[in-house]
């Protein structure tokens, strides 16, 4: 038998009861991104060497497996066509696409394969890669190679698509003919790398637990009591109410559409809908639909096939395939283009996709969760957004207050971001002074929750006391003014006008004469005003 008469009829054996064979030996299927989501959740556990070191040594065990099992199971006309036979059945099982005429990494120019599932998976799931990054290929092209040569082969790469190259090369030496080029590698052969991350893996889970339970600590000291579900900060009425619809939405199925200005949490409270529901256990996957063109946003959602387009040099699963058994938070939902919005509606109605440039169509598994600080309702009338498609994801609509509505989140908020800020910078986290927190509660924050969170960043940065000082808040806020808004006792209309009016005059540098045209009222009302404050202040001193 040749390398090349090897079809995937004659090694795919498939038996109701006994399963799936594999060149004779048991064998399961798995789908791609599930592997690929395997290989991140690897990564976030173990870091990219541990990640690498297990990968590599499965792969290596895999073909050595194989090596051994179209060995004894065929009839080879010579021992190279078994040799050889390696990077075609590595084909066959769907892993990668050998380029004709460089299928061999043990040749002087290498082998050139312009399609590998482990780079592509890699970039679906871990973004561009900065080294080669086919681990599981490099081990499995290995382990057949030198059970083949009945010694060690070590096979590398040194161009990867997951890199950005334009295709993906490697090449198989012994540990003579590499030299010193496999000091680095080697050690993801063996188990020094492995063992090392193990450990590396489980100091950092006793120092994450530690920072976790320094933080709740901190937290409860600064602010009175544990953040809330989700790590929302939620006193205010309002928000509370947006808690306990996001807690009760998250135990349905529906799609939820999250409204809210610029800023206010509207990404925290998606998350809140994704931890609390029945599919935590998978992955939350998030995208920009503003960020993207409409024909990027398509093929970025939907996938897309080799060859759909300049650029697509290899096959690409889409958002709504990748989030299987989880959830997919389109951001930015109000600046989706009008042709994109009907593509989705069809997705979410008929629970399946087509990938850019394919004719057949996928199931999908998926909760979709959309967030805009667009007023959708205005956008549909005005037919900007299609209605069908709005009543589509407003199954569930949840309002996230902004944060001049929620004066009494402010606080327990800006603590929150203090002990985050100065934990990151390693110091102890500054107090407020009383005037600071009024100065905070009196501010609008047009950016919301992110733009304190920015200000409490630069108060830690900046400030040089145990507690913040008003002239460490940024120019912004300090310039606030107060608001009528019922934050304590009710007062009477007499002190809240003399406060206004001070505080005015205060802004104004001490200038009465601009205060009082500013205030619409006379030189002489302002005058007689300022005086009988002054008295009272002398009399209150006695």
């Amino acid at each position: 038998m040749r390398a090349r008469d090897l079809r995937i009829e004659t090694l795919l054996e498939v038996d109701p009861r006994e399963g799936v064979r594999f060149a004779g030996e048991r064998a399961l299927i798995l789908d791609a991104v599930a592997m690929g989501m395997l290989r991140k959740q690897l990564v976030e556990m173990l870091g990219l060497a541990g990640a690498r070191a297990v990968l590599t040594r499965f792969g290596f065990a895999h073909g050595w497996r194989m090596a051994e099992a179209l060995r004894t199971g065929y009839r080879w006309s010579s021992e190279a066509e078994w040799r050889m036979a390696g990077g075609l059945l590595h084909t066959l099982q769907g892993l990668i696409r050998v380029r004709p005429g460089e299928d061999n990494p043990l040749a002087p120019r290498g082998a050139t394969v312009e399609y590998s599932y482990e780079a592509e998976q890699h970039l679906l799931h871990l973004g561009r890669a900065e080294a080669p990054s086919c681990w599981t290929q490099c081990g499995f092209a290995s382990g057949y190679m030198s059970r083949a040569a009945g010694r060690p082969i070590y096979v590398l790469e040194d161009r990867c698509v997951a890199r950005g190259d334009a295709a993906c090369h490697f090449a198989g030496r012994t540990l003579e003919e590499w030299g010193s080029q496999l000091e680095e590698h080697l050690p993801y052969f063996q188990g020094e790398v492995l063992d090392a991350s193990l450990h590396q893996v489980a100091s950092a889970l006793k120092r994450t637990e530690r920072k976790l339970r320094e933080r709740t600590r901190a937290l409860e000291q600064a602010v009175g009591e544990p953040e809330g579900p989700g790590g929302l900060v939620a006193r205010s009425p309002g928000m509370r109410r947006v808690v306990d619809l996001t807690q009760r939405a998250a135990r349905s199925e529906a799609t939820v559409l999250i409204i809210g200005e610029s800023g206010t949490g509207k990404e925290r409270v998606a998350r809140l809908v994704h931890e609390e529901s029945a599919r935590a256990g998978g992955p939350l996957v998030a995208i920009s639909c503003a960020a993207l063109t409409e024909s990027l946003l398509e093929a970025e959602l939907f996938g897309h096939a080799r060859g759909a387009f300049t650029g697509a040099t290899h096959e690409r699963v889409g958002l709504l395939e990748a989030a299987a058994g989880g959830t997919l938070f389109l951001d930015e939902m109000g600046e989706m283009p009008p042709g994109m919005q009907a593509k989705l509606l069809r997705a979410l109605q008929e629970r399946e996709v087509r990938r850019v440039g394919e004719n057949t169509n996928r199931p999908i598994d998926v909760r979709v969760v959309a967030a805009t600080n667009r007023p959708l309702a205005e956008e549909v009338a005005a037919g900007r957004f299609r209605k069908d498609l709005y009543y589509r994801l407003r199954v569930v609509e949840l309002t996230v207050p902004p944060l001049r509505e929620r004066r009494e989140d402010i606080l327990p908020l800006a603590r929150v971001f203090l002990v985050d800020a100065a934990r990151q910078l390693g110091r102890a986290a500054p107090g407020l002074e009383a005037e600071v927190a009024d100065q905070l509660q009196r501010y609008d924050w047009p950016g919301n929750v992110r733009e304190l969170r920015n200000a409490m960043e630069r108060v830690v940065a900046l400030s040089r006391e145990a507690r913040v000082e008003l002239e460490d808040l940024p120019e912004d806020v300090r310039a606030a003014l107060p608001v009528p808004a019922l934050t304590g006792e009710v007062r009477t209309l007499e002190a809240v006008e003399r406060e206004y009016i001070l505080a005015v005059l205060a802004h104004n540098g001490g200038n009465r004469t601009r205060t009082s045209q500013e205030l619409g009222i006379g030189a002489t009302t302002l005058y007689r005003k300022l005086k009988s404050y002054e008295r009272e202040t002398r009399r209150r001193k006695r």
